[in-house]
């Protein structure tokens, strides 16, 4: 296959913050023998799935997956990070939507399909 993985980006103002959350409060590691300029970190993510779905107008959409949503977002709340709602059934899973550093929200749900979790 000559596709074999997929880069995301997160652009923001904050990128220093959102890089230390990313590896200190998530615990995510980032490439080793990497050497990047001005710090940056390359992360290594979790398994990752993609779905294509109808819409009227191209776009993208990037959200993070977890198990247990209400334990996930006890801990994450307990290492600072906020959430805007409290979890809701959207059909797909149970959703709600981080807070990042840099003014970054994203959709954390525990999926009601199988994953790669």
């Amino acid at each position: 296959m000559p596709v074999v993985g997929v880069h995301a980006l997160l652009y923001t103002p904050e990128a220093e913050r959102l890089r230390a959350t990313l590896r200190d409060v998530l615990g995510w590691e980032f490439v080793e023998g990497h050497d990047p300029p001005d710090g940056w970190l390359i992360f290594k993510l979790p398994p990752a799935e993609l779905g294509v779905h109808p819409a009227g107008e191209a776009a993208h959409e990037l959200t993070f997956m977890c198990d247990d949503l209400p334990t996930t977002m006890a801990e994450l709340r307990e290492k600072g990070i906020e959430f805007r709602d409290e979890p809701r059934d959207a059909g797909f899973g149970i959703v709600t939507t981080m807070l990042l550093p840099g003014g970054i929200e994203m959709l954390l749900y525990e999926p009601k399909h199988n994953s790669p979790l």
